[in-house]
């Protein structure tokens, strides 16, 4: 059943009652890194092991995002600041519990590199949101694996000239 959510704006980033921060190095520049996230979307699928299909809706103001296991989103773009942030808010989704959901990607340059910074802030009724940190390793994981396979991505791109 596809329910929609609490629609949030980006104050919500700071203000969600769950907010679980991660960081991550990529050797590839922030513009490269936006690049990936913002304007390949379709690409999230081949680097982002929990993504089974992504794909740009509403001429690139939203996205269709399927996830391993069935779970469906479909969201709002929120902030899209080449090189330095990418944000989306979820409008609909099929996970049960989730009442606003929104999602932000920062870019700080560090040397010739990127450090990755992914905000997953949330809110629900209180089970979900007591039990939502007991994810955090396992979101924490898979978000690190998701940078260093778009960070090798990126070096195999950056290897071939593109």
């Amino acid at each position: 059943m596809v329910r929609r959510l609490r629609p949030v704006g980006l104050d919500f980033i700071e203000a969600a009652p769950v907010r679980l921060v991660f960081a991550a190095e990529a050797a590839a520049p922030p513009e490269a890194v936006y690049r990936a996230l913002a304007d390949e979307v379709a690409g999230w699928a081949q680097w982002f092991k929990a993504v089974t299909l992504a794909r740009p809706t509403q001429g690139g103001a939203g996205r269709e995002i399927r996830l391993l296991g069935g779970v469906r989103f479909q969201e709002t773009i929120m902030a899209a600041e080449p090189g330095r942030r990418y944000a989306y808010r979820v409008d609909t989704t099929n996970a049960p519990a989730v009442h606003a959901l929104l999602e932000e990607w920062r870019l700080t340059p560090q040397g010739p590199g990127t450090q990755v910074r992914w905000t997953f802030a949330a809110d629900g009724p209180a089970p979900f949101r007591l039990g939502l940190p007991l994810a955090r390793p396992a979101l924490g994981r898979s978000f690190r694996q998701a940078v260093r396979t778009l960070d090798a991505r990126l070096a195999t791109r950056r290897a071939a000239g593109q």
